[in-house]
């Protein structure tokens, strides 16, 4: 990581070692050091990512049926075009680096939503499901990593509240 205090005194030190200042044997003054290193920030902190419902984006997952390999949603509401994605758990924990369904929904209220999962539920299997927003409105899930956290279609967020939430499936 860039070390902010001492590239400034050594910008310092080049300087007045050119003016004639001081000679390459002074020793620097501690408060000196003492004042620049005050000036540094403080550590920011990440904010905190929760899961749930926004006030323009939910999902009711209660009341959730499943038929074979199709799970039905009471209601999807998205600000804007987008999908509703499923995310897998793997050995315990979610893996948000795939999905194993997806249906778009049309910005506004949709009711009665089906996705049905690729490889099929069973009864009480963890999923993450999540709307993610159709960028580019080409009505095509882009799933591809554009940095180390994110992909094209980026999930949905209001705050720091991700739109999205953790379900067995029934």
């Amino acid at each position: 990581m860039f070390n902010t205090t001492k590239f400034a005194l050594l910008i310092i030190s080049t300087m007045l070692l050119a003016q004639g200042c001081v000679s390459a044997t002074a020793t620097p003054v501690a408060t000196a050091t003492k004042t620049v290193a005050a000036a540094e920030p403080a550590a920011v902190t990440a904010p905190k990512i929760t899961m749930g419902n926004g006030d323009k984006n939910w999902i009711v997952v209660d009341g959730a049926v499943r038929n074979n390999k199709t799970l039905t949603f009471k209601e999807v509401q998205i600000d804007g075009n987008g999908w509703l994605v499923m995310h897998p758990f793997e050995n315990g924990k979610p893996n948000g680096d795939k999905y194993v369904a997806a249906t778009y929904v049309t910005s506004g209220s949709n009711n009665n939503v089906d996705i049905e999962v690729h490889k099929g539920a069973t009864s009480g299997e963890l999923f993450i499901v999540m709307l993610h927003r159709d960028l580019n409105e080409n009505k095509v899930l882009d799933f591809v990593f554009v940095d180390d956290t994110n992909v094209m279609d980026k999930a949905v967020f209001e705050g720091t509240t991700m739109i999205g939430h953790i379900i067995p499936a029934p």
